[in-house]
């Protein structure tokens, strides 16, 4: 069974605009990704670890509506 695994903040970016994100652009304090009316703040971290990937991915879920699996995450 696959794992989680840390994230590059680039790879991160990428995956989200494969998903229908536009961005990112430039706030006040962190970059910022829009889908539809909603916000997602992206750190400024080089990479993600696996708790705080997790927790954005979550973020992510309830902006669009739905799950994403790791394997849908991972083919993104």
């Amino acid at each position: 069974m696959s794992r989680w695994t840390p994230c590059k903040r680039r790879d991160f970016v990428r995956r989200l605009r494969k998903l229908g994100f536009e961005g990112p652009y430039s706030g006040t304090r962190h970059q910022f990704m829009v889908y539809g009316q909603h916000r997602l703040a992206i750190p400024s971290n080089v990479e993600f670890s696996v708790p705080q990937l997790r927790m954005m991915i979550r973020e992510v879920e309830r902006i669009i509506g739905r799950q994403l699996s790791l394997e849908e995450w991972r083919n993104l």
